[in-house]
């Protein structure tokens, strides 16, 4: 491939930085759901395979030890199917829609976790969920952002507290300056993202462990099994293969039964906090995957270019206005283009865009030159003088001025 070629093939290629993102989170997770799925398939296929042929083993021993038809047998599952669809068991169970059962019901309508073992039978039971599940879902996410935000500011409170306690053991900070250091030095402090997801993983580990430690004995299930259930819960994904309280009775069924809300209330809330963190922490990855990318091509583009024996790229970051938003050659003050958009890393500029930015910068150059020439010196703001950087002509002022920008904003 030619250099010209290669080089308009990189301008052609670039997308915007968003969508890049976008592009690259959907392709990863469409190769994440490809892996997931292999894996699960080769762990849990020989399973079934064998259940189903245990199964069929076993219908067809009933059907010749009873002498009925499988056709008759399969129509009596099938009902026996539609019966614990609504909620019917052989076992002894509490009911489904007594007022305990309908509020642990609709608790799991407004978390989004929909275990599956009770569903509206009806249809008004159905059409009234449509609309009572909306706005309580609604209402519940706003609630766990809410949360978050709380626990966000918590972690920020208590982690700045350690960060001026080190500096004063440090002896970076005297006991006698903390107020007007933290108020000086430390406004805007904020906690780093990977301490806080590390804070809020420990936290969904420990309130896992101790519920899995009350589910074992009440449920009778095996530990493991609690700690699946905790993660499915918690995460709201709900399979409903495993659900809590759900027997007539329990020892301490009161005390058991508010232990159990309180443990799911508390669980989501914190498996919620996290994924959000978490999801920060993907988007920093998939930001570096971009920048890598993009540096890769930004090579590639260079070598082009110096092979052309011109230079084209402008710095990261900057873009020329255009049509209506182009700004005329006379105004005065720099040329700010960053405000119009961004330009990702390496992006190549067309000719025309390179002409403009010449005429711009060849127009606020013959400007101050006419005043200088007639005696008329250009204004230099007083903040310029202040920070150091004084005016100049052309380029070379342009570069002053927003030096003098940018140390006012620091």
């Amino acid at each position: 491939m030619m250099p010209s070629q290669r080089l308009q093939g990189c301008r052609s290629l670039h997308i915007n930085e968003d969508n890049g993102r976008f592009l690259l989170l959907a392709i990863l997770i469409v190769l994440y759901l490809l892996c997931g799925a292999a894996v699960f398939s080769a762990i849990e296929r020989p399973s079934e395979v064998k259940a189903h042929a245990r199964w069929n083993r076993t219908l067809f021993n009933f059907s010749e030890t009873f002498n009925i038809s499988l056709q008759d047998l399969n129509s009596f599952l099938r009902d026996y199917e539609a019966a614990i669809a609504a909620g019917i068991r052989a076992d002894s169970l509490r009911p489904r829609w007594d007022f305990t059962g309908a509020f642990y019901f609709v608790g799991t309508v407004v978390s989004t976790i929909g275990f599956g073992m009770t569903t509206p039978a009806t249809v008004a039971g159905k059409v009234f969920l449509i609309f009572y599940g909306m706005l309580g879902c609604a209402g519940t996410i706003l609630f766990f952002n809410l949360f978050l935000e709380r626990i966000i500011t918590l972690l920020a409170v208590v982690m700045k507290a350690v960060q001026e306690r080190r500096l004063q053991h440090s002896g970076i900070l005297p006991p006698g300056l903390r107020r007007d250091f933290t108020e000086s030095s430390l406004p805007g402090w904020k906690p780093s993202v990977y301490y806080v997801m590390l804070i809020l993983g420990l936290a969904a580990i420990v309130l896992s462990c101790c519920a899995s430690a009350m589910y074992s004995p009440v449920e009778g299930w095996a530990y493991v099994d609690s700690l699946y259930y905790c993660f499915v819960t918690f995460s709201t994904i709900g399979f409903g293969d495993l659900v809590s309280s759900q027997s007539a009775a329990y020892e301490n069924q009161g005390l058991y039964r508010l232990a159990n809300f309180l443990f799911i209330l508390l669980g989501v809330c914190c498996i919620y906090s996290l994924f959000n963190v978490i999801s920060i922490v993907i988007k920093q990855v998939l930001n570096w995957m971009l920048s890598k990318m993009n540096c890769l091509c930004c090579q590639r583009c260079h070598k082009a270019s110096a092979f052309l024996g011109r230079r084209n790229a402008i710095r990261p970051g900057s873009r020329i206005r255009q049509g209506r938003f182009a700004r005329p050659p006379d105004s005065e003050g720099p040329y700010d283009s960053d405000a119009d958009g961004r330009r990702l890393s390496g992006e190549m500029i067309s000719m025309r865009e390179l002409t403009a930015s010449n005429k711009v910068s060849l127009a606020i150059m013959q400007k101050q030159l006419s005043e200088s020439a007639n005696g008329f010196p250009r204004t230099v703001c007083g903040s310029s003088r202040q920070n150091g950087f004084s005016g100049g002509v052309g380029a070379l002022g342009i570069m002053n001025n927003r030096l003098a920008e940018t140390s006012d904003s620091r």
